[in-house]
């Protein structure tokens, strides 16, 4: 198995209604050159994650249209695209034009990143968007064919790059790695949508606490803060 194989793998996924941002250019936000980028980076991604001490990888459900869907880089989309690019030492050149679109989960998952300076990297179970019948910028859950198709995908990936430990973002990807996944360390962690970020947040701080950097402002204390607010 080789980064090569990897996008050999994806090139053939091929499910109704679904987005592929490796092989698919998106005639509303893409750039001309938009889909060999996004292979591009993955590809130098996935060699240098084999050859580094990585310590995990962080598993998803699948792509968002805010998110991955435009960047090509799971849980990451155009505001933390720079910032997943220089983990790897890449330059970044974006895919996608006009003003960054942020997503929420994405923000999340970028706050705990920011601050945990050894190799991670990030994927899902299904690499695809899936979306509604006829709204290609909507999100739905992968169904059972789509999940079983990334869920080979994802097990190539998880002997290719040997990773110490695996991380579940959420019940469905726990669910998947748990059952289909060689990994001796499987950790899950409550999904950030929908209520779930203070979870999430507590379960990564004790996950990563030997080796979180802080930053400032400090953005635990800051969301935590702002969600008491919400609820009071």
């Amino acid at each position: 198995m080789s980064a090569d194989d990897i996008l050999k793998a994806l090139e053939h996924l091929d499910f109704e209604n679904t987005f592929n941002p490796y092989f698919e250019r998106c005639p509303d936000h893409d750039s001309k050159e938009a889909p060999e980028i996004r292979r591009f980076y993955l590809h130098a991604m996935l060699e240098r994650a084999a050859v580094a001490d990585l310590d995990a990888i962080w598993v998803g459900r699948d792509l968002g249209y805010r998110g991955g869907r435009r960047t090509g880089l799971a849980l990451t989309d155009d505001v933390h695209f720079s910032s997943h690019l220089s983990r790897w030492g890449l330059e970044p050149e974006r895919p996608t034009y006009g003003e960054p679109v942020a997503e929420r989960t994405a923000s999340v998952i970028w706050n705990i990143l920011l601050q945990v300076q050894v190799p991670i990297f990030l994927w899902n179970v299904f690499p695809l968007h899936p979306f509604e019948e006829n709204k290609p910028f909507t999100n739905r859950a992968h169904n059972a064919k789509e999940r079983r198709a990334g869920t080979d995908i994802l097990v190539h990936i998880v002997e290719y790059l040997r990773p110490k430990r695996i991380i579940a973002v959420g019940n469905d990807a726990y669910k998947v790695v748990s059952s289909a996944v060689s990994c001796g360390n499987v950790s899950k962690v409550r999904h950030p949508s929908y209520g779930g970020q203070s979870e999430f947040l507590a379960t990564m701080e004790s996950l990563y606490a030997d080796v979180m950097e802080d930053l400032e402002p400090d953005l635990f204390s800051a969301m935590r803060r702002s969600e008491l607010h919400l609820h009071s």
